[in-house]
């Protein structure tokens, strides 16, 4: 004995299609996930680009722990060249950025030689040194 299939009615599909499409929304909505794939892609590009060296100044410069340890008692507002003394040439200049309204901060990129997965990133504004991050891949 055969059995009949009988295939869903029309409205029973689309009535699925869109419950799909309302979880699907709410899950990315739950998740932070973007709506819009092309802004999350070129707000990563936009990242990417400002953490890119523009210049490479040394490609084999690093900073031992000894540079690393009289840097940081170097106070903020302390003039540039007291700064490099220390820690000499970096590897590579990022592109400027406006962390001050008004100013303008040049940041340079100096891999620890000690962590090979670590730079410390020193900022200036002109010639006066305004701090350093770390920055890790």
């Amino acid at each position: 004995m055969m059995k009949e299939f009988k295939a869903p009615s029309l409205v029973l599909q689309y009535l699925l299609a869109g419950c799909c499409l309302l979880t699907s929304g709410y899950l990315l909505a739950t998740l932070n996930l973007p709506f819009n794939p092309t802004s999350a892609l070129k707000e990563r590009q936009s990242v990417r680009s400002t953490t890119a060296c523009t210049e490479i100044v040394k490609p084999k410069a690093t900073l031992s722990r000894s540079q690393l340890a009289r840097l940081l008692t170097v106070p903020e507002r302390s003039s540039r060249r007291n700064v490099q003394q220390i820690v000499k040439e970096p590897y590579c200049r990022l592109p400027n950025v406006s962390i001050r309204a008004g100013a303008k901060t040049e940041r340079e990129i100096h891999p620890l030689a000690f962590d090979p997965q670590t730079s410390l990133v020193v900022l200036y504004e002109g010639e006066t040194y305004v701090g350093y991050g770390f920055k890790r891949p």
